[in-house]
């Protein structure tokens, strides 16, 4: 017995010991650390890039050069474009009588009655007839047979001078027309400071106009012969030219008989056949210039003394 308590000590002995050892609590190896990581440097912020100063966006203000585009101000027109359009004249509206006044005495034509009220709101129209250069500059052709770049187109249909018009319109940025047949009669008179003259700015025809008589009669060989450069006889009351004579001017309406009644603004018959045109011509007698006389033809018609005047 004696013996089995001794072994059972040895037994127990290294236990008694560590535990004695360590304070009579168990020691436990601790676990390393690990090793501090070096922090990841800042990012050196990137410099911000100074701004750009804005630059301005210029505009084109020529055409491309694709395209042939006019701008709508005058100063960029060609330069026969832009003098048309600096001599449009503007006409005061007002009130007159149309057709077959007293003036015109036994000259007038039964077309030209009865004679009526009219009254019109202001307009503008051409100082002179539309010339060659002018058409030639918007059509790239001239149909005239008296060729000058002066004198004023002719051999024109209303059908032409609509085509004109529109490309004039769009080369421009403006609204040009053909006047009324009531416009043209009291532009021709002179508006509100007509003296009432049978012709176009007097009572002596070749004063204010090309006609048979200094023209046409002459025959072909004498240089007075044909139409001439706008602008050489006298203005009306207006300071409007070849109102009477040199070419005749397409109007607008169609062909009509006149109202018995008092007008405004008329604009002629809404249909027909043929358009009226005014004025007169290097080719035609002085009965046939007067301010009251009218002549029609069918939209299509071209002739050596027919020509246009614009208005706006």
């Amino acid at each position: 017995m004696r013996k089995f308590l001794i072994l059972l000590m040895l037994a127990f002995l290294p236990t008694m010991l560590f535990a004695q050892s360590a304070g009579g609590q168990v020691v436990r190896k601790p676990k390393p650390k690990p090793a501090p990581v070096a922090p990841k440097p800042k990012p050196t912020p990137k410099p911000k890039p100074t701004p750009k100063p804005k630059q301005r966006v210029q505009h084109r203000t020529e055409p491309i050069a694709h395209q042939p585009v006019y701008q709508h101000q005058t100063q960029s027109l060609p330069p026969v474009i832009q003098n048309l359009v600096n001599n449009m004249v503007y006409v005061e509206g007002g009130t007159f009588t149309m057709g077959a006044t007293t003036e015109q005495g036994s000259d007038a034509f039964d077309d030209e009655k009865p004679a009526y009220l009219v009254k019109l709101s202001s307009f503008t129209i051409g100082k002179y007839e539309v010339t060659q250069e002018e058409w030639e500059t918007v059509m790239g052709s001239n149909p005239s047979y008296f060729k000058g770049s002066k004198r004023p187109v002719e051999r024109v249909s209303w059908d032409d001078s609509q085509t004109f018009i529109r490309k004039l319109n769009a080369m421009t940025g403006k609204q040009f027309r053909l006047p009324t047949e009531a416009e043209w009669e009291y532009a021709a008179r002179g508006g509100n400071c007509s003296r009432n003259y049978k012709y176009s700015g007097s009572d002596d025809i070749g004063s204010v106009s090309w006609y048979a008589k200094n023209s046409y009669d002459k025959g072909s060989s004498h240089p007075d012969y044909g139409t001439h450069p706008v602008g050489q006889k006298l203005s009306n009351e207006l300071g409007l030219y070849d109102m009477t004579g040199n070419v005749l001017e397409w109007c607008q309406d169609w062909k009509g008989s006149y109202s018995s009644t008092a007008q405004t603004n008329p604009t002629g018959h809404s249909s027909g056949s043929y358009r009226v045109y005014r004025g007169g011509s290097w080719f035609r007698d002085a009965r046939y210039c007067r301010v009251s006389y009218r002549l029609n033809n069918a939209p299509g018609h071209r002739y050596f003394d027919l020509g246009l005047r614009l208005a706006l």
